[in-house]
């Protein structure tokens, strides 16, 4: 009679305490991750290392992150978040206010510069698992690309270009340009300007 109505979880425990705890404990595994790439690298994330780093159980990394590829992506959130703000709101020629054809560009070189500044992450995320091609994140920048087609107008498929395009920035590609083909920075900026001329802008 007349007992607390605050909700429960299964185990007993207030619902607001379970969420802390989850809080909590994914909090203290990306700080434990970013010590690991502090020390290690890149190269030395495992999920198994990240719990030990972390005093939590592996499942709780699991549950948390699914995989390698999840918790990348989770270490590259702050990066990110202000990349989309700045071709979302920013100041042109990234953000809005500058004329379509020059914010494509401006887009494609700025999301080139990231995909350098977190090489590593990037190519983990979008190796470790199918999930590159279909990410949050790629699914922002082609929708971001489709619709700045649209204002730039012409006969090209914009959804079909946008891929092509976003095909080029992946870092699996990028990675075999660098290493395998020799290309340094200059020389892929440039072969991305061409083509960008060349199937979109018709120059």
């Amino acid at each position: 009679m007349g007992g607390s109505s605050r909700a429960t979880t299964a185990h007993g425990r207030p619902a607001t305490r379970g969420a802390a705890d989850a809080a909590r404990n994914r909090q203290r595994l990306i700080d434990a991750a970013h010590r690991i790439v502090a020390a290690k690298g890149v190269a030395g994330l495992a999920l198994d290392e990240v719990a030990r780093e972390a005093g939590v159980g592996v499942g709780t990394a699991y549950r948390r992150f699914g995989d390698l590829s999840g918790l990348a992506y989770t270490l590259m959130e702050g990066h990110e978040i202000r990349f989309q703000e700045a071709f979302l709101a920013g100041p042109p020629p990234l953000g809005p206010g500058a004329p379509p054809d020059a914010r494509i560009r401006a887009f494609l070189h700025a999301l080139l510069d990231l995909q350098r500044d977190q090489w590593e992450l990037r190519l983990l995320a979008t190796t470790t698992t199918a999930q590159g091609f279909g990410s949050g994140p790629y699914k922002t920048y082609h929708l971001h690309l489709v619709n700045l087609m649209g204002e730039l107008g012409g006969p090209h498929d914009a959804a079909y270009m946008a891929s092509v395009l976003l095909a080029l920035l992946q870092p699996v590609v990028l990675d075999h340009q660098q290493r395998a083909l020799g290309l340094d920075p200059d020389r892929v900026r440039t072969g991305l300007d061409v083509v960008l001329d060349a199937l979109v802008l018709h120059r």
